[in-house]
């Protein structure tokens, strides 16, 4: 017994002590520097990693390589964890490379041309349109922050959007849709404006007095735009990149992009989701409906459970009432009611499983209750 506590005990040390210098994954601060300094400890490549497309306006997400954007190379898929597969997440490389403090202005990532006496051309730009019309939302991540979309809304406040449109739609009648509505150069009747340029600015805290080496990414945002790209020396100084309602004539689109980064040391790295969270609409939680689903469910179960109680009574009595030499022709659930009481083969499993079903009940009910009262991470990116 003594050697068996001894046993459990040291186990316990060697666990706990594993788990001195354990991170949750993403969760862990990275360190970044310039290029040409990076080390094991400190990058100097900035990963942008693609999510899946989703709409308020539609059920069905598509992912990234769906849509005829511009692809990875090097495509990489990051291991996913259990949330993030059971909120539909697809996550993977981008084509958008960059470096640490490394300005770039008009990067062209790719272009795409599309030819309207091409049937597989015709498909690829009617599937971007319909994505347009439907709001369908680009959704980046930056160190395991989502690259968010600030404009300034009603009253002077500013709303920080975790996702931008691919563009947006005037209808036929001269009617700016979605996006639309932000900028007066959106005006062409039955024409689509496709967001084929982003200005991205990364906010790093440069670790000065606080012990770690290298800069820590605080925030990144960006605005799109669209550019109708020319040849001259700034081409992205262009008017919007228009796509008509009706194909009849050869369409190219360039992908371009800018990024700049800005130095705030008085954002500390432990509130860098504090601008996202405080511009987002504290929504109400629903407590009645919640109670009120609860009172059906417990009505209709105690409907059932009344039902099976009266036709399970009025059968025991009959049983009762008949002679043993009678009871020999059972049928149905009658015939199992000697197995009631057989201890199973496999006892030890099934108390496992029963256990640990018990346990996974009992977790899955506090983690509700704990999302109830707001106690979630902000590192989820759904809610």
């Amino acid at each position: 017994m003594r050697l068996h506590i001894g046993y459990r005990l040291l186990c316990t040390l060697i666990v706990c002590g594993s788990c001195l210098g354990f991170y949750l994954p993403g969760l862990a601060p990275v360190s970044f520097c310039e290029e040409g300094k990076g080390t094991d400890d400190c990058q100097d490549k900035i990963q942008l990693f693609v999510n899946r497309l989703d709409s308020v306006e539609s059920v069905l997400p598509y992912e990234y390589d769906v849509f005829d954007f511009c692809q990875d190379n090097e495509e990489k898929r990051p291991s996913e964890n259990l949330g993030q597969v059971l909120f539909g997440e697809r996550i993977e490389t981008s084509p958008y490379k960059f470096s640490f403090m490394k300005k770039q202005t008009c990067q062209t990532v790719c272009k795409k041309s599309y030819d309207p006496a091409k049937k597989e051309d015709r498909g690829r730009l009617e599937f971007l349109k319909n994505g347009i019309q439907l709001n369908y939302q680009h959704h980046w991540i930056v160190d395991n922050m989502p690259v968010t979309w600030c404009y300034d809304v009603e009253a002077g406040q500013k709303y920080c959007n975790p996702g931008f449109p691919i563009g947006c739609y005037v209808t036929p009648d001269g009617r700016a849709k979605d996006a639309c509505i932000i900028n007066a150069q959106f005006n062409k009747k039955n024409t689509f404006y496709f967001f084929n340029h982003v200005d991205i600015v990364i906010t790093y805290h440069s670790g000065a007095d606080e012990g770690w080496k290298g800069a820590r990414l605080v925030a990144a945002t960006l605005e799109p735009k669209s550019i109708q790209h020319s040849s001259g020396e700034n081409p992205c100084d262009g008017p919007p990149m228009e796509i008509p309602g009706d194909f009849k004539s050869k369409v190219d689109i360039t992908y371009t992009y800018s990024i700049t980064f800005e130095q705030k040391n008085y954002i500390k790295w432990a509130s860098r989701w504090d601008y996202i969270l405080v511009s987002m609409p504290h929504t109400n939680i629903q407590w009645f409906s919640i109670m009120n689903s609860l009172v059906i469910v417990l009505f209709l179960s105690g409907m059932v459970a009344m039902i099976l109680l009266r036709t399970l009574h009025k059968d025991i009595a009959r049983y009762n009432q008949v002679d043993q030499e009678e009871a020999q022709e059972e049928s149905g659930w009658k015939q199992v009611h000697g197995d009631v009481f057989r201890p199973p083969q496999m006892g030890m499993l099934l108390s496992i499983f029963l256990g640990q079903g018990a346990q996974i009940t009992i977790m899955t009910f506090i983690t509700l209750f704990l999302a109830c009262l707001g106690f979630l991470s902000p590192a989820n990116r759904e809610l």
